[in-house]
């Protein structure tokens, strides 16, 4: 259902997040003047229902009839099209789909903007990215390689099957996968098993030359900022495949760098685990 409101947006966004407290992100979805109600079947969702409008009449908020929609199999959300089967391809990803091989750097950019918005729907974005990305540095001979078709076509590949992404609960533990290596940083955050985000970049010059231990750790910090919504103040599991940093906490030895993220870790409720990368 979507509110005629268009004034103060931000107040009133706030005002209904108010109104919603107790609801939010368990079966309802508020952006600006859009409610938006999900349910697991149709006698939970009529119970949905009636919660939200009660809610609404004790507020005193009332919606337009015309532009509300009830009991839909699918629906356009903020630039997506969910679904019962998952979410589906809209016009955007479509265009990238149809998108004919670059043919500069200024296309290159274009298609990368555009792609890059997904990206946390498909794992290792940045690496799958790289041999793309790195005609758009500086002095860089354009030179359009089978290495930036075949990831040309992969991405175009993903986008059209990335898998529906799990809603977090914040009230419960999260579990979060980082890897690192010469080409990027890798993670997967997780819950219960189901995937919730993914994240990639590539690394910037300097960290090139940081060793082995610095570099998973440094995958491990990235990971704490991007998501710190979820992870501030709640409990997570962290997986790494390089064994010593389950010590780091208690590692008497430390250089400037890791003292310095050692500070930003200590906000976290986490747990550092072993976990061995098979394949």
């Amino acid at each position: 259902m979507s509110f005629g409101l268009t004034n103060a947006p931000a107040f009133f966004m706030y005002m209904m997040n108010s109104v919603f407290m107790n609801e939010l992100d368990k079966f309802v979805v508020v952006f600006i003047d859009d409610i938006l109600i999900y349910s697991k079947n149709e006698e939970e969702h009529r119970e949905h229902l009636r919660i939200v409008l009660t809610r609404l009449v004790e507020h005193k908020l009332y919606a337009k009839f015309s532009k509300c929609a009830f009991w839909l199999k699918e629906v356009s959300f903020l630039g997506h099209i969910l679904s019962e089967k998952g979410p589906l391809i809209p016009k955007k990803v479509e265009s990238v789909l149809n998108w004919k091989q670059p043919e500069s750097v200024t296309e290159i950019r274009s298609f990368l903007g555009l792609a890059g918005y997904y990206r946390r729907f498909i794992k290792d974005f940045s690496k799958t990215a790289k041999p793309m990305t790195s005609l758009t540095k500086k002095n860089a001979k354009y030179t359009w390689s089978p290495n930036c078709e075949e990831a040309f076509k992969s991405l175009k590949r993903s986008l059209t099957t990335a898998p529906a992404l799990a809603q977090p609960d914040v009230a419960k533990p999260f579990d979060v996968y980082c890897d690192a290596s010469g080409n990027g940083l890798g993670r997967v955050l997780m819950q219960e098993g189901r995937v919730v985000a993914y994240a990639s970049r590539q690394l910037r010059k300097h960290e090139a030359n940081y060793p082995t231990h610095d570099l998973e750790l440094a995958s491990v910090v990235h990971a704490l900022k991007i998501w710190r919504h979820y992870l501030l103040g709640n409990t997570c599991h962290i997986y790494t495949d390089h064994k010593s940093l389950k010590y780091i906490l208690t590692q008497p030895e430390l250089n400037m760098r890791q003292r310095r993220w050692l500070e930003l870790i200590k906000d976290y409720d986490l747990e550092i685990h072993y976990h061995p990368w098979q394949g």
